[in-house]
């Protein structure tokens, strides 16, 4: 008898959601016909959100200037553009060789704990979390330990769940910040206290703002590198979402404060960076001009912008849906409601993402896929137009009436 060829053992608890069982059950169904709304995933190319011109030029005319290995940490106007960006940040003291350019921030999370981990250290993460975070300290042998975000203060980190969470075993905490899946912004008292943590126990900070320019109603990001020059602050961002590039893979962190302290884990990171050789090279060519040209983010964020616009339209659809509540997002490109599961034949999140997928065909995803400590949040992209996201609401609106628990049931119960 064969013997089957199995996965490794490091993988038999980890998930990736958003492509996860529910995406592949999408896949099957659009495989048979059935047209999808497609509500689960920030990649804003599909939805008309395109490169700007200026960015597609430069890595026309580069191209040939491409076709070789670059420096593994990145080419040098890359880096010296994403250097000067941190001045305008007002993140001091960074120098060219604080910045690697990565195949995307995903690339890059990996990475870091990669070099960082030994089995058993522990990560403080934000629940909920954009899941790549949780997993890669899991794979990279590490154990995930999340703090609450408030939905009560607009989302924002519980810095004492957060104090009470910090073990000898700690080696860093990840800030989301504008976050995924919340949309929420974190306020300057929160992100100072993050620091102060940071400072007392002698931990690492990561802090992915990959959203950073992505804002509403006049609501101001700040670096959390900018608050600190005694902590080891690792700060990434990218092409991806500010730029409409998520195809392109064009990613970068810069190492900020104690750097000093990190000598060894630079060490190893810097082995890592070289032994993928280096980043892809033609993306590179696009970040000078990315971060030194129009900024036409600023255009989509506006009050009469298209993000803007299709944000205020999904959360007034969704928070008019009797049982569903929601914090209006600050930032990202995401809304994360509330289903108050006593009103509903709803067992879980999961229930409801699934079986509003097979009814309505329209695919969302599980606020528990996001390690979200509750089961009765989900995460809607809002990146489709005005008129997709106008009969998605109405699907799930549909969805969840038909599901809903009349009154004189609830009595009975």
């Amino acid at each position: 008898m064969q013997q089957s060829i199995n996965k490794s053992n490091r993988l038999n608890n980890l998930s990736y959601a958003i492509r996860g069982p529910v995406f592949d059950k999408a896949q099957q169904l659009e495989a048979m016909g059935q047209k999808i709304i497609n509500l689960n995933i920030g990649n804003p190319a599909p939805f008309g959100f395109d490169v700007p011109d200026e960015i597609i030029y430069d890595m026309i005319m580069n191209i040939r200037n491409a076709q070789g290995y670059s420096h593994h940490l990145g080419i040098f106007p890359a880096r010296k553009a994403i250097m000067h960006y941190t001045q305008q940040l007002g993140i001091h003291g960074v120098t060219i060789d604080d910045i690697f350019i990565g195949n995307g921030v995903s690339e890059l999370i990996v990475m870091t704990m990669q070099a960082l981990l030994n089995e058993g250290d522990e990560i403080l993460l934000p629940s909920p979390d954009y899941p790549l975070w949780t997993t890669s300290v899991a794979l990279s042998g590490g154990k995930p330990v999340h703090y609450i975000c408030d939905e009560e203060s607009d989302w924002n980190p519980d810095l004492d769940d957060i104090r009470r969470k910090i073990t000898r075993k700690t080696k860093g905490i990840v800030v989301i910040n504008p976050n995924n899946p919340t949309g929420a912004v974190y306020s300057k008292e929160v992100l100072e206290g993050i620091v102060k943590l940071a400072a007392e126990h002698n931990l690492i900070v990561f802090s992915d703002e990959i959203y950073d320019k992505i804002l509403y109603d006049g609501t101001k990001h700040i670096p959390i590198a900018s608050l600190s020059d005694d902590v080891f602050i690792m700060t990434y961002g990218g092409l991806s979402k500010n730029y409409r590039a998520a195809g392109f893979r064009g990613g970068w962190v810069i190492l900020s404060g104690a750097v000093h302290k990190a000598k060894s884990f630079v060490e190893g990171f810097n082995l890592l960076a070289s032994m993928r050789l280096c980043a892809n090279v033609p993306t590179q060519y696009a970040i000078q001009t990315a971060l030194g040209g129009y900024q036409s983010i600023n255009d989509l964020v506006a009050s009469d912008g298209r993000l803007c616009k299709q944000r205020d339209l999904i959360h007034y659809r969704m928070t008019d849906i009797p049982g569903i509540t929601c914090v209006k997002p600050k930032g990202a490109l995401y809304l994360f409601p509330k289903i108050d599961l006593k009103k509903f034949s709803l067992k879980d999140d999961e229930q409801f993402v699934f079986d509003l997928l097979s009814e309505q065909k329209v695919l969302v995803v599980s606020g528990t896929g996001f390690n979200y400590i509750k089961n009765d949040h989900f995460r809607i992209v809002f990146l489709p137009s005005a008129e997709e996201l106008e009969t998605a609401s109405s699907r799930i609106r549909l969805f969840l009436d038909g599901h809903r628990i009349r009154k004189e049931e609830l009595e009975m119960a």
